[in-house]
């Protein structure tokens, strides 16, 4: 049987394109090779209510990325990662780490920063299902895929969690050392939602199926998180979006001057309303103080600290107004 993974010797898995063989070792923008290489796997509570549910989310984190994003809070494996421990694995041996969490109790598989791994995650979700995965497979991305690939895991992919960034190509640039993010976003959340429909949950609020986008407000760039809140308002006013407040200053992004700072309770509150205006009910915000709580360190053996007991994590708005939250 044919794998996706026998594309890697022209590989063409993200909108880059970049047609290196990284079968034979060459390797693209991502500086990742054929091999299946992680950061870390385990459990994970700090994802949205329907993705953490009460026994955490199977995250699964690849290295490497497909952008180079100047604020990336997960830098340490997505640029650095050649410093950090990382693990080499096979197809089935990805697939035995999916089957793990599963007997640990993860409400679902969920893979991060995808893209530049898709075909290698595709056939290992085909070996994982072969050896009885049934939770949810979660596809958790920076929004800058390849619809011919997101074609390609059609039914594979239960629940699609992407950034939506920018909507606008400057920003991509600038920010992200990406020209045409904001041309490829829309037809990728497109594809998203017709593939999973609107996120479904169970008697629990755990999310079995469906598209939840997020949104991470960068401070001085408001009208870019307009132009992308009417985005998903002129998709369906009944998408689920997860606002998200936890901007901090990063990487390299104090050397940059507009978001080398957090956002402001104002700044967060005039976009929260926004949404809110334009009839995105399905929202989930987050107190400001998040970005306290939210960052990871991989040179960790669990990069994530413990919850505090009073979450500031996110939490559902519905027919009311976010100011004051």
């Amino acid at each position: 049987m044919k794998r996706l993974t026998d594309r890697l010797v022209q590989c063409d898995c993200c909108p880059r394109r970049c047609g290196v063989n990284r079968l034979e070792g060459q390797l693209g923008f991502c500086r990742v090779g054929s091999g299946i290489q992680i950061s870390h796997a385990g459990l994970h509570f700090g994802e949205e209510p329907p993705l953490s549910g009460t026994q955490g989310s199977g995250t699964i984190f690849f290295a490497g990325c497909n952008l180079r994003c100047v604020f990336c809070q997960n830098y340490q494996i997505s640029q650095e990662f050649q410093t950090v421990p990382t693990w080499l694995l096979s197809t089935d041996e990805l697939a035995g780490v999916m089957l793990q969490l599963q007997d640990e109790g993860a409400h679902n598989i969920n893979f991060v920063s995808p893209s530049h791994m898709a075909f290698q995650m595709a056939d290992a979700i085909t070996a994982a299902k072969g050896r009885g995965l049934v939770i949810p497979v979660v596809y958790n991305s920076n929004g800058y895929d390849s619809l011919e690939v997101l074609g390609l895991v059609r039914g594979l992919v239960d629940i699609y969690l992407p950034d939506l960034k920018y909507l606008d190509n400057e920003l991509g640039k600038r920010f992200s050392a990406v020209d045409d993010y904001a041309e490829i976003v829309p037809g990728v959340l497109a594809e998203m939602l017709d593939q999973v429909g609107h996120l479904q949950t169970d008697e629990q609020g755990v999310a079995t199926r469906g598209l939840l986008v997020r949104h991470l407000v960068l401070p001085g760039h408001l009208d870019n998180s307009r132009r992308c809140l009417d985005l998903l308002a002129g998709m369906s006013r009944h998408i689920f979006v997860s606002v998200m407040s936890q901007y901090s200053p990063q990487y390299k992004a104090r050397e940059h001057a507009g978001i080398n700072r957090t956002l402001t309770a104002a700044e967060y509150a005039e976009i929260t309303d926004y949404a809110l205006d334009l009839g995105l009910e399905n929202a989930f915000v987050q107190e400001l103080a998040s970005h306290q709580h939210y960052l990871p360190d991989f040179e960790q053996d669990q990069p994530f600290a413990p919850s505090p007991k009073k979450s500031p994590g996110r939490k559902a708005v519905r027919h009311k107004k976010s100011s004051g939250i």
